[in-house]
């Protein structure tokens, strides 16, 4: 491994370890506090110094998942701050900032399955049907994470019951 993958690989596991820390403690990444915006940074750099390291034959995957994820960064952050989405700004934030997760965890198990151990990698296929599976299960993971936190906006935004609005008196 490169220096420059030492320092790629370092930052991405600060930002899995920061967003693992958002969806456990808050249950969602968000850029108002101090870990969710460790997370965004972390994940920017990590797109960042992942787009020089060339191990594999120039720009691939890899790379358009970097793209991917810098996207969905702008989409979350433009949706935190209300623009473009209306009444669905904080799903959308809120499930791509997750969706970005999932685009850590991919190339994480692809590397580190075809890398580890040393020698005699758990997995000799960077397209085999195992990390094939392994991704399946990941996005799975995702839909049910993402499907949670979005009931629990609704609830948050519904109003409890038997009580009025209150920019909707009853007249008498």
């Amino acid at each position: 491994m490169t220096n420059l993958g030492i320092i790629h690989t370092a930052i991405s596991l600060v930002a899995l370890g920061a967003g693992i820390v958002a969806l456990i403690r808050d249950k969602e990444i968000t850029s108002r506090n101090a870990v969710g915006k460790l997370y965004i940074w972390a994940t920017v750099l990590t797109c960042l110094t992942g787009f020089p390291i060339m191990q594999h034959g120039g720009f691939g995957k890899p790379h358009a998942l970097g793209v991917i994820t810098l996207l969905t960064l702008i989409v979350a952050a433009q949706a935190g701050k209300g623009r473009f989405f209306g009444q669905a700004a904080r799903y959308v934030e809120v499930v791509s900032y997750t969706a970005t997760v999932l685009f850590h965890l991919i190339p994480g198990f692809v590397e580190t399955t075809t890398r580890l151990p040393v020698g005699a990698p758990l997995i000799k296929d960077r397209e085999g049907p195992e990390l094939q599976a392994i991704t399946g299960v990941l996005f799975v993971l995702f839909l049910i994470g993402a499907t949670l936190q979005m009931l629990r906006l609704r609830a948050r935004n519904r109003p409890a019951a038997g009580v009025m609005p209150a920019n909707n008196p009853v007249s008498s």
